[in-house]
């Protein structure tokens, strides 16, 4: 496997939910934060770089993590998934390979499938892939939108119509690009939603209507793509693993 890959973990959230003072990325799931989890995760494929980055409390969380050899990039204003990799320009505007992007608070996902759709994604000569699942309750998730089975867009749950929140296709949020398309792209994305944010997955409709080649790989197991909002979410996945 061509393994010029670098790994992009979003961890800037303060987790309002969670209750607590502690960055969502520091509680704790069977004696191990959430970021350990994932970065086990990433670590396991052998990205030559790894990227985290980091927002509120992000001393805390920097010094939690620093026998990890991390790159860490500030992300101050929480303003959207889009404006976390906006910020990552500067580190990775050069890097020449493909681009995994994973959430901290999403503790599950294995290093095999990992390994897999980093796999799907050369295999196909994807620009741009997004890992999707199945869920009979889609509930919160970004809904995957196609056109005679092919990739549209992702339509946030706060933005789809009625219609499309029946779609049961739904966005775990992980992807892997082509870095050099990514970056090239991610400042077109603009914050005109319900939420005022960049959601990243809008640079995949653009790269998209770009005609560059964007893929779905869904996931079979759901359980791996769960993120963690509230201590529901949390004693949920410790009954999981």
């Amino acid at each position: 496997m061509n393994n010029n890959l670098a790994t992009i973990i979003l961890a800037a959230g303060k987790g309002t939910r969670m209750n607590a003072d502690l960055p969502k990325v520091l509680h704790k799931l069977k004696g191990k934060t959430l970021i350990e989890h994932v970065l086990f995760s990433a670590k396991s494929i052998e990205p030559k770089k790894i990227i985290l980055v980091v927002g509120y409390k992000y001393q805390d969380v920097m010094n939690y993590l620093s026998d990890y050899e991390l790159d860490f990039v500030k992300q101050e204003n929480q303003l959207g998934t889009g404006h976390a990799i906006m910020k990552c320009s500067e580190i990775m505007s050069e890097f020449k390979g493909h681009t995994l992007v994973l959430s901290g608070d999403v503790p599950l996902i294995t290093s095999e499938t990992l390994s897999k759709f980093y796999k799907f994604h050369l295999d196909k000569q994807a620009d741009a892939t997004v890992l999707s699942a199945f869920s009979k309750n889609p509930k919160g998730y970004g809904r995957i939108i196609r056109e005679n089975e092919y990739f549209k867009s992702i339509v946030e749950e706060k933005d789809a119509d009625e219609e499309q929140k029946k779609i049961n296709e739904i966005n775990s949020g992980i992807y892997i690009f082509n870095n050099k398309i990514l970056f090239e792209n991610i400042n077109e994305i603009n914050n005109e939603n319900s939420q005022n944010e960049y959601y990243l997955p809008d640079v995949l409709k653009i790269i998209c209507n770009k005609k560059f080649k964007v893929l779905v790989n869904q996931i079979e197991n759901i359980d791996e793509i769960k993120g963690v909002n509230n201590p529901e979410q949390l004693n949920e996945l410790e009954e999981k693993i």
